[in-house]
């Protein structure tokens, strides 16, 4: 198994059902239910120094969701052009959420994830079966959109182990 093969997996591993579009949903119920239950200040909280805040891990999912649908929807449509792979720590760098409310932070993610769920359950099984290369790295339009959801629960784990716990100490 390759380097990126075992990359992809734990995100997929991480996927509880095989109907990955229901998950989908779950995932983005879940995230705001998540989001939901920090205050503003907790939302510029991060548990180790050069770690994210909430909300800068928020701007990483809503970022990955864009980027990965944006190549699901390029290989969909056929287009055989290798797309670059993205650097997300210099993605991070450029994060200016200090002034931005974490309210306005949740329904970006919520109308993004709106957007990607009306894609994908709208193509047929022929074009989730279509590939193409990304970050020289050959992928299907249904592996990008299970890749959504494990990274997804990915950070939601993250934020389960690491931030929440610290968090409530604060309290």
């Amino acid at each position: 198994m390759t380097d990126f093969e075992k990359y992809i997996q734990r995100y997929l591993d991480m996927i509880p059902s095989p109907d990955w579009l229901t998950e989908m949903r779950n995932s983005c119920g879940n995230t705001v239910a998540v989001y939901s239950s920090f205050s503003e200040i907790q939302a510029d909280y991060t548990y180790a120094e050069g770690k994210w805040t909430l909300k800068e891990v928020l701007q990483h999912i809503i970022d990955a969701e864009r980027i990965y649908s944006y190549r699901a929807l390029r290989f969909a449509r056929r287009d055989k052009t290798a797309l670059p792979g993205w650097d997300e720590v210099s993605y991070g760098e450029t994060y200016e959420l200090v002034n931005r409310s974490l309210s306005s932070l949740m329904e970006e993610f919520e109308v993004v994830r709106k957007s990607t769920l009306l894609f994908f359950e709208n193509l047929e099984k022929t074009q989730l079966a279509e590939s193409g290369r990304a970050n020289e790295n050959e992928m299907t339009v249904e592996l990008l959109g299970k890749l959504i959801i494990g990274h997804n629960i990915h950070h939601l784990n993250v934020i389960d182990e690491r931030y929440i716990p610290n968090i409530n100490q604060q309290k």
